[in-house]
């Protein structure tokens, strides 16, 4: 889709040979359908990341894969192998899985909410405001995503510590300083990358959806 460029388009008509009063409605149209567009690609984005994450915690709950490798971690520091370990693991992974599905869920409504209400006839003003709107909700969710991560990752640790003590195990103190640095470094690199992934799929939608906002403002801001 071409982009759209007001200062083109201003040019463009002042070149004509019969000057026309500037079609308002038509410049607002063009730009507001753009929006909705680009409001409509991170619904879908968000919409595939819905169902790809939905599969794939599915597939490691069934599996177990997840539960293992976490297991595998404490037994590397000293843990036992239990029946009510694998258990009370299995209960946090589901716990945690239901409820980042159900947040990334919440944000798939609100994208599709805010979609609906940008209307192509809508008044200027109201249109900024939910385009404003609409960023905010973007923010919000790569924000909560990145929290999600991190307290994820501390409630992991933090069960880490638990099953050490409740089974007794001292752990020396260079391998607890390494499974700390570890953790650090294994979370910041996970940070980084969910960051990155939503500064490059979503921020290129978002910038040209700042531009139309800008675009909206300078008509705004003017009479024609």
């Amino acid at each position: 889709m071409p982009e759209f460029d007001l200062d083109s388009f201003k040019k463009t008509w002042q070149e004509q040979p019969v000057q026309q009063k500037y079609d308002h409605s038509a410049i607002l149209e063009m730009l507001n359908r753009k929006s909705r567009n680009y409001v409509k690609y991170i619904l879908w984005i968000s919409v595939v990341e819905f169902i790809f994450f939905s599969v794939l915690g599915l597939f490691y709950i069934l599996q177990g894969k997840e539960s293992n490798s976490f297991i595998s971690i404490l037994e590397k520091l000293g843990a036992r192998k239990t029946t009510e370990l694998e258990g009370s693991l299995d209960n946090i992974y589901v716990v945690l899985k239901v409820l980042s599905l159900s947040i990334t869920a919440y944000f798939v409504y609100k994208f599709y909410q805010n979609y609906k209400k940008i209307k192509i006839e809508e008044n200027l003003k109201k249109l900024i405001l939910k385009i404003i709107q609409f960023k905010k909700t973007v923010n919000a969710f790569i924000l909560i995503n990145i929290i999600l991560l991190i307290s994820f990752t501390s409630i992991f640790t933090l069960f880490i510590f638990y099953v050490l003590n409740t089974q007794n195990i001292e752990v020396t103190n260079s391998t607890l300083t390494g499974f700390i640095i570890g953790t650090i470094i294994s979370t910041a690199v996970a940070v980084l990358l969910i960051w990155l992934y939503y500064k490059i799929v979503y921020g290129i939608i978002m910038r040209k959806l700042d531009k139309n906002l800008r675009q909206l403002k300078e008509i705004e801001s003017q009479e024609f």
